[in-house]
């Protein structure tokens, strides 16, 4: 029998809904690798962006994909909700995962919400960032994204042996178990460190 950390909490009646809410957690690599490739091999190949250029990008992909963790987890899925429909949204999006955090089905975010996520998100970026650089700059924000995906759910499900993997797991851990208001970075600290939330 699984601990009450483990056990999956119901949130719609309707079966479709609820099955929403739940992601096998190869979903996002099955999802997202083929965009990375695809926009990478045009980053290259069609437009013909030199290395440097593709490395700078990645910088700052990988660096966006860090502050928009930090940012999220700590302002919209710890949001102090007052409305009763505020709350059920912070719930379902966050507040579940503490209720139930060893949820293998709730710790990778499902495509269709990642999906609608990205799509504004690049509309955003892209009022900044020209084309073609755009497109390397997402393929690496997506890197960041799958990096924070894959490091939250191995801090829940395995062991983490080596030094770094271990203190990103303490981390979390900590943010779970202690102290719910730090510790919002999962992929990296830097932003706690930046704002003092460490």
């Amino acid at each position: 029998m699984r601990s009450n950390l483990e056990q999956s909490i119901r949130v719609f009646r309707s079966d479709f809904l609820e099955s929403l809410t739940h992601v096998h957690p190869i979903m996002p690599l099955v999802v997202w690798s083929p965009l990375v490739v695809v926009l990478l091999w045009r980053s290259i190949v069609v437009h013909q962006i030199p290395g440097t250029e593709i490395a700078g990008m990645a910088v700052l992909g990988v660096l966006s994909w860090t502050l928009i963790e930090y940012a999220a987890h700590r302002f919209l899925f710890h949001f102090k909700a007052e409305h009763r429909i505020t709350k059920f949204l912070v719930f379902l999006f966050h507040g579940i995962h503490h209720d139930a955090p060893q949820d293998k089905t709730r710790l990778v975010m499902p495509p269709v919400g990642a999906a609608i996520i990205l799509a504004i998100l690049w509309s955003l970026f892209a009022l900044v960032i020209p084309s073609p650089w755009i497109e390397p700059f997402i393929a690496f924000f997506a890197i960041g994204y799958l990096t924070y995906d894959y490091t939250h759910y191995a801090t829940h499900h395995f062991p983490m042996r080596n030094r770094v993997a271990r203190y990103l797991k303490h981390y979390h851990m900590q943010h779970h178990f202690q102290m719910p208001d730090r510790h919002f970075g999962v992929s990296s600290p830097l932003w706690d460190w930046v704002f003092g939330t460490k």
